[in-house]
Order: structure tokens, then sequence, then C-alpha cells
């Protein structure tokens, strides 16, 4: 019947809006109370003011993304290259603290700098059992121990759930049973989304592929 045809239509037309729209209010909402939160307990301001800050949207948002541009600014010359190299010092003398320090930087330094090799790339890996593909992301190569243990070449790879991608495993797998996508890691992370109903435009992939 036409009149459920176009309430489907509609319903493609919306629901992609309103789910984006909520995660985007969620995510201001909660910056917006964090800051709100940290003035209330530092007493960093008056009531009054903060009544007034708690009607500006956004105003979380905004003051995130200043302190990264500052804190990002300060880091880039030598000065502020000096001062974060004593503050890791100082952060990995602490019990407990030094482990989580560690491991964190470990994992932001190789996601977030510009010569990493993490989640650069969409791959092909048979999972959970021979025969069976899934898309994968690669992270990097195997070093130390693990690789010592390991023979012939292997390639550290993470394996996203489906449809939230931010759970999943890790895998280590041979080079030779790994298949390069041409696709972009965006369009992959789409597909595994999608659950493979949105494929990436095979026109593209081959252009890129030329």
């Amino acid at each position: 019947m036409p009149i459920k045809k176009y309430l489907l239509a509609g319903l493609l037309v919306w629901t992609p809006l309103v789910i984006t729209v909520a995660v985007l209010s969620w995510l201001v909402g909660s910056l917006d109370g964090a800051f709100i939160g940290v003035l209330m307990k530092l007493h960093l301001a008056s009531s009054d003011t903060i009544y007034w800050l708690e009607h500006v949207p956004g105003l979380g948002v905004i003051l995130l993304v200043l302190v990264l541009l500052v804190s990002g600014a300060l880091v880039s010359n030598v000065a502020g290259r000096w001062w974060m190299k004593q503050w890791d010092r100082l952060l990995k003398k602490i019990p407990i603290v030094k482990s989580l320090y560690s491991s964190v930087k470990k994992v932001s330094d190789t996601l977030f700098s510009d010569g990493g090799n993490a989640f650069r790339k969409a791959v092909l890996v048979q999972y959970p059992r021979p025969g069976v593909w899934t898309i994968a992301f690669q992270t990097g190569t195997p070093s130390g121990e693990v690789a010592s243990k390991l023979d012939g070449e292997h390639m550290s790879v993470y394996v996203p759930t489906t449809p939230n991608p931010t759970s999943g495993f890790f895998l280590v797998v041979p080079c030779a049973e790994v298949k390069e996508l041409n696709m972009s890691v965006d369009e992959a992370l789409t597909y595994v989304i999608s659950m493979g109903a949105v494929s990436p435009d095979t026109a593209v992939i081959e252009e890129k592929r030329n």
C-alpha cells in the first residue's frame, strides 16, 4: 500500500538524523555537565555565573577544544616537550598510576601519532574459524616475546563487533592469511556497523586502486 511505502520512506529519512542529533545532544550535554561540575566543586564561579553558564549550550565542547588546542601548541615547542617529559617521569614514579598511565600513553601515541600505523588499513581475516571471513583493522606488528614465539611474518589486527565497533577482539594472524582491502577505514567501518547492508561504491574503490 502507498501509505506503508511512504511511512518506510519517512523512517529512512528521519531515523539517521534523529539518532545523530540524539547522540550529539548527549555528548554536548555530558561535556557541559562535566564543566559545570568542575566549577562547582572547585568553587571557581559564583552561583549566578554558574546559573548563566548552564544555559549556554555547547560551552563544554568549546572549552574542551580550546584546552586541546592550547595544550597542543604548548607541547609543540622545545620548552613544552621538556615539561611534558618531566610530567611523564613524575607519573611513572607513582605506584599503580604508572602502570595505567604508561599503558594508556602507549596506546594513544600509537593511535594518534602521525607515524603510527594503527587503524590505517582495513583487511579481511578468517574469524572465528577457517573459511569464514570478517573485516578487521591493522593495529601493528607483533614484537618482543610474542614475535619470538611465532614463525614467519604476522600482523596484529582488531576485529570489531557488529553493530557496536567499540568492542571487539585482538588477533595476531599470519600475513599470508590476510587479504588487504582498497576501501578506506571509514568505508570499512560503515560496512561493519551496517552489518554489510551498506557496501562501499565499487567504482570508487576501483578508482582508488588505479
